[in-house]
């Protein structure tokens, strides 16, 4: 029994996961903070998946990259929890989630496809079946604000990563990622990111891209990833939160500072 939460964006999410599958997953109020929020959410999470506290053997958390107070108040509040009950945690990135929602998403359809006899480059495909191609790639893009994405590229299999993380303005980003999309037949996007520069995208690479009609819910592929890989569980302290940048904080107080200070 996993209890796994996103506080990455601004709507973020909490799922229970049981026996390899998704009990119960609740979306967030993106127009209400996190910490005025997430104690009410989690509760109404254990009472819509009747389970305690007490019933979760593991926790597991997305670790950004993403809204930096959001993945902070989240990784702080799953630390807490799993302390309490003296649990592992399960860290997996919001990159790497994003990613395997894109493939669990994909294996749906091809069994469908399978049960109904069609051949799976049938379904969704937007180009004629024939001649050579070369496979499909993953951009997952997360928007970063300050007009930058934080980015990363993967193979066609989505684990496999071609480009690290970077954050920058999307027409930068596909600057840097110009050689590993040359080849590419399709590029297919996912996140926050893809949505919010769209237009950037579609100028860009024109019908090559496979662009998001919307961002769903992650803590279920969270709590799932973490099902399946039980061996990253670490103890509540060891988890850091990956933010590819520094934050504003950070970076307004070196404003601040004098030039030589301390």
């Amino acid at each position: 029994m996993i209890l796994a939460l996103d506080t990455s964006s601004a709507q973020g999410s909490a799922a229970i996961v049981s026996g390899g599958a998704i009990v119960a997953e609740h979306a967030g109020d993106a127009s209400r903070t996190h910490g005025v929020r997430l104690p009410g959410d989690l509760i109404a999470l254990l009472e819509d998946a009747r389970v305690t506290l007490a019933g979760i053997e593991t926790f597991a958390i997305a670790t950004g990259p993403g809204s930096f107070t959001g993945l902070r108040i989240g990784i702080a509040a799953i630390q807490g929890l799993a302390l309490a009950q003296g649990k592992l945690v399960v860290p997996i990135s919001t990159f790497e989630a994003l990613a395997a929602d894109v493939r669990l998403k994909a294996a749906a359809t091809h069994e469908r496809a399978s049960n109904i006899g069609l051949r799976t480059s049938d379904v969704g495909s937007r180009t004629p079946d024939v001649g050579p191609r070369t496979p499909e790639v993953l951009a997952v893009w997360i928007d970063a604000h300050r007009g930058e994405v934080f980015a990363t590229l993967y193979a066609g299999d989505g684990v496999t990563v071609l480009q690290p993380p970077t954050s920058l303005p999307p027409e930068a980003t596909l600057d840097a990622w110009s050689a590993s999309l040359a080849g590419a037949e399709g590029i297919r996007f996912a996140g926050d990111g893809a949505l919010k520069y769209r237009g950037v995208v579609e100028e860009r690479l024109g019908t090559r891209a496979r662009l998001p009609d919307a961002v769903p819910p992650l803590a279920g592929t969270v709590g799932l990833l973490a099902a399946r890989q039980p061996e990253r569980a670490v103890r509540p302290h060891a988890i850091v939160p990956i933010y590819v940048r520094r934050s504003d904080a950070e970076l307004a107080r070196d404003r601040l500072r004098p030039a030589g200070g301390a």
